[in-house]
């Protein structure tokens, strides 16, 4: 008889009797996004993806990461969330681990934040797509400087083409209209798509504030001028309140938004009519004016209303209409343009500070083009 003990194969391969449970190693762990722009006192969350080692393997959760920054006294963190609160202005690293792999990711916290472009969302295009997921890494306030959507501005058009991409950050969007809204009779799916956002549909423009600035929204498809010829256009409607509304809110800071650029390289050009606008506005002392229309990015330094270079109360100007539906050339190229771009879609950040303001755009592309700088208010 032998006296050998039965070979177990389970004892040999106990792989097999515990379906190989332990945790696997992960591969590489990064921390989405990468980069974010946080306003103080928002929160914003971030995730953190786990691939593991073995290909095989199903998406790992990120079950037991812990969290860290780099200046607490700048953000805190939740350790086990993510989660990130603003508190004071600067820059600071994020880092988390799980299963002995680490990731990093830097996030900047300002004052205010706006943050958004113009010509954005068709149905046809992809393009607001990609520009929203831009959105998604910045906290803080959206604009809209027209043409929201292609091709009549439609309330189909709205919830159909916009409302996939854009439209999830529609709870804080202040959005302006452009000519493509007018496409429909008194830009009616623009007004019940943003509904009270939008402001009074009979003007389409209005006010409020972020932080220590005063943002003005303008309505470049209404009564921008009084009559037809150029010595009449002073005193129309909208350059009445606008001026009553400037002279209500002595802000250390200003900024304004609108479709028609007053000047632009782009097809559509110059936008004369919106000198008056921009005459108040300069004599009010505003700083930025955001416009869209022509299918770029450009940059101008300050200037007057006649486009003549003013670096102590000029007014700069950026035209974005990169949001998505289409890029085009440039077909003018007037006086003080200092940066500008037809190759990639992106959005314009402002960081808004008491006393200055910085601007990046920042493109849907990898490595594409970008802008960045800072200006102190009048």
């Amino acid at each position: 008889m032998s006296h050998l003990r039965p070979h177990s194969w389970l004892a040999a391969f106990p792989c097999v009797a515990t379906a190989c449970l332990a945790p696997a190693e992960p591969r590489r762990v990064e921390i989405i996004p990468g980069n974010a722009y946080v306003q103080v006192g928002d929160s914003f969350q971030f995730e953190l993806q786990v691939a593991l080692a073995d290909p095989r393997a199903p998406q790992a959760p990120a079950d037991g990461a812990r969290w860290w920054v780099s200046d607490s006294t700048i953000a805190q963190i939740d350790s086990a969330s993510g989660l990130v609160v603003g508190r004071r202005a600067g820059s600071i690293a994020v880092s988390a681990t799980v299963r002995g792999a680490t990731a990093g990711a830097q996030v900047v916290i300002a004052p205010a934040i706006l943050v958004g472009a113009a010509d954005i969302a068709a149905c046809a295009s992809s393009g607001d797509e990609a520009t929203a997921a831009l959105l998604d890494a910045v906290s803080g306030t959206v604009f809209t400087a027209g043409d929201n959507v292609y091709e009549s501005g439609t309330y189909d058009e709205f919830t159909g083409c916009y409302d996939p991409s854009w439209g999830r950050h529609r709870a804080r969007t202040r959005p302006s209209p452009g000519n493509h809204e007018y496409l429909t009779p008194g830009a009616a799916g623009y007004f019940r798509y943003f509904g009270p956002a939008a402001g009074d549909p009979s003007r389409g423009y209005y006010s409020y504030d972020i932080g220590s600035w005063h943002i003005v929204v303008l309505n470049s498809s209404v009564d921008v001028r009084l009559g037809s010829a150029q010595e009449t256009w002073l005193g129309s409607a909208q350059e009445t309140w606008l001026r009553a509304d400037l002279a209500a809110h002595p802000a250390r800071c200003t900024l304004a938004y609108w479709h028609y650029p007053r000047f632009s390289s782009g097809y559509g050009g110059d936008h004369l009519e919106m000198q008056p606008i921009w005459q108040a506005l300069y004599d009010a002392g505003t700083d930025v004016v955001i416009s869209g229309h022509d299918h770029d990015y450009e940059r101008f330094g300050p200037q007057t209303p006649s486009g003549s270079p003013d670096v102590i109360r000029g007014i700069r100007e950026f035209v974005v209409g990169t949001g998505g539906k289409s890029l085009l050339a440039f077909l003018h190229n007037p006086p003080n343009s200092q940066v500008r771009d037809n190759t990639t879609f992106g959005v314009l950040l402002l960081m808004l500070y008491d006393d200055h303001y910085e601007w990046r755009f920042v493109p849907t592309q990898g490595g594409g083009f970008t802008d960045a700088g800072g200006d102190t208010c009048h």
